[in-house]
């Protein structure tokens, strides 16, 4: 896969390119808006054999997941070359076991997810994205697909747990656009994610953490930004393993002028790759903290797709 160096971002205002949480939200909408039918939870897909998960193909579809709803158990073929897109809203939702087999080589630069709770608790669990992208992107922003787009909305808290996400061209998790908007929370929890652009892992809002995961950067695709925590912060990163190889930045505090707070504690950095402390911000590291990082993929996070999709990697 094509590698991209650090030099060649050019996100530093608030609406360039994939920084704009409004443009990447417009676009997710205007692609269900082309849809030939928006489909609606559960509805798409056909029976995959087994009676443990749902195999869908991608055929350009947006799929939706409301309130209350539990979206689970679907084995998603990419190997179409088609996109799709799960938009989740509302409140109290619930996405787990669900497993992207292929590369997207869609060339859409859509968000595969983009998901906002109104006020409530969500949860991601078990999602297997791990087969990446290609670097092509056929929206106005951005660098490509985005694997997780929260939408600047979102108000409530959503939970990340066992999630893995490889090799993708824009942000691995983009949740910093509730920072300007509805201040909404992120808990990243046990999650895995290696060698996407832009940022791994990318927050906002008081109240929102990383704890016991890996980020890895290595030789084998794209070198974004380990952790990156926008305002206004305070950001905690608990026992959590950044490893760079040198590239990029490890943790990047602060964007666009605006600072923010980064507390860490119990994990380990690439000292390389190092910490920015931007725009007045501050990356306080705790007496655990070291430089001997080793990105290990955490207990119960999916390494395949159909594992994913059948929870038994649960």
């Amino acid at each position: 896969m094509a590698q991209h160096s650090r030099t060649s971002e050019t996100e530093t205002t608030p609406n360039n390119g994939c920084n704009s949480g409004l443009t990447r939200r417009n676009y997710v909408q205007s692609v269900a808006a082309v849809a030939a039918a928006a489909t609606t939870l559960g509805a798409a897909g056909t029976a995959a054999g087994q009676s443990d998960y749902e195999r869908i193909d991608a055929e350009g579809q947006t799929i939706t997941v409301e309130s209350g709803d539990t979206w689970e158990n679907k084995l998603i073929d990419m190997t179409t070359g088609q996109d799709i897109v799960i938009t989740a809203q509302g409140s109290d939702w619930t996405i787990r076991n669900i497993g992207f087999t292929g590369k997207n080589t869609s060339g859409t630069g859509s968000a595969t997810f983009g998901i906002s709770d109104s006020g409530g608790e969500s949860s991601i669990e078990n999602v297997y994205l791990g087969d990446g992208t290609d670097e092509r992107n056929g929206s106005s922003s951005g660098h490509g697909q985005t694997a997780f787009w929260v939408n600047p909305d979102h108000a409530g808290h959503i939970d990340f747990q066992n999630v893995n996400i490889q090799n993708f061209a824009d942000n691995a998790i983009y949740g910093s656009a509730p920072g300007t908007g509805g201040g909404g929370t992120l808990h990243i929890d046990s999650c895995f994610a290696a060698n996407c652009y832009v940022s791994h892992f990318r927050v906002a809002t008081e109240g929102s953490k990383i704890t016991n995961s890996s980020v890895l950067v290595d030789d084998e695709g794209y070198q974004g930004r380990g952790i990156w925590a926008w305002a206004p912060g305070t950001i905690e990163v608990d026992n959590c393993q950044i490893e760079m190889n040198g590239q990029n930045t490890a943790i990047d505090a602060g964007a666009n002028g605006s600072a923010t707070e980064v507390v860490v504690s119990d994990s380990d950095y690439d000292e390389e790759a190092g910490i920015a402390e931007n725009a007045g911000s501050t990356v306080e590291l705790g007496d655990s903290v070291g430089t001997d990082p080793e990105a290990v993929i955490p207990d119960g996070v999916p390494t395949d797709a159909e594992a994913a999709a059948s929870g038994s990697s649960d």
